[in-house]
């Protein structure tokens, strides 16, 4: 086979695959807290026609190696943690993070996920869950007699007494998570995210302490998805698809003009 059909093949095989990519990245445009992904590739190996030579002795030219490349291959993708806009919702318990930083929530089987999604609802047993109804650590109940929620930009939640003394009660205090690789988080959907060796261990702290980011109560943060900006990628890797398949019908056509020769 002409090496030329396989060659341009990985190119198809990698514009594909950086299109899905893109279209996940539009499909969840206005999905809370996601983030978008790259598409990354790298050259495959090189067939070495010629290796490097000196021309004449040791002091004259040295000529370069001749070499052909042999396509493309993908090596990975990278989710891309920068902050998306925080929008204001001005529900008590909508809960954005002005930083770095991520919610801690327990799993149904034990295990711990991370997640930049604020949008927290009170259980049947007053507990402060996720919308899938997954505990935030560290599970903070909110009693029956309170009328109203506030969460300061510390994390320390306080609810109000619905008597008529108007008393503050301080119910507890929310714990984020930080890791030396947020791009080596793996996603398991759900707007979650679990570590990884590739991430490292969580650190956690409070907001605004060590280095993490501070909350907004009554805003959500929202995608970091640039719709212009993956238009034009996607323009890009169309074209690249192209130019590729025109690759493959133009190495065909000289494969058929060898063909006629003997005719």
């Amino acid at each position: 086979m002409n090496p030329a059909l396989r060659t341009a093949a990985t190119g198809m095989a990698a514009q594909q695959t950086r299109t899905e990519v893109i279209a996940n990245n539009l499909a969840n445009v206005n999905t809370t807290g996601f983030k978008r992904s790259r598409a990354d590739f790298v050259d495959l190996l090189y067939q070495t026609v010629q290796g490097a030579q000196t021309v004449g002795t040791a002091d004259a030219t040295t000529v370069p190696s001749i070499q052909v490349g042999r396509g493309t291959r993908l090596s990975g993708i990278t989710r891309l943690h920068s902050q998306g806009a925080l929008e204001q919702t001005q529900r008590p318990l909508d809960l954005a993070i002005d930083g770095d930083g991520f919610f801690q929530v327990q799993l149904a089987n034990g295990q711990l996920a991370y997640t930049r999604d604020g949008s927290f609802q009170i259980s049947d047993q007053g507990t402060i869950v996720t919308s899938e109804g997954l505990t935030v650590l560290p599970g903070i109940k909110v009693p029956a007699d309170i009328a109203g929620v506030s969460i300061s930009a510390n994390g320390i939640v306080s609810g109000s007494s619905s008597a008529s003394t108007g008393q503050t009660t301080e119910l507890g205090r929310i714990e984020l998570a930080r890791f030396a690789n947020p791009a080596g988080l793996q996603a398991v959907g759900q707007n979650l995210y679990v570590a990884t060796p590739a991430s490292g261990d969580a650190a956690t702290g409070f907001p605004q302490d060590d280095g993490m980011g501070r909350l907004q109560q009554g805003y959500l943060e929202s995608s970091n998805v640039e719709i212009v900006q993956e238009m034009v990628d996607m323009i890009t890797a169309m074209r690249a698809y192209e130019i590729n398949s025109k690759a493959i019908k133009n190495s065909e056509s000289m494969a058929d003009i060898a063909n006629n020769l003997v005719r």
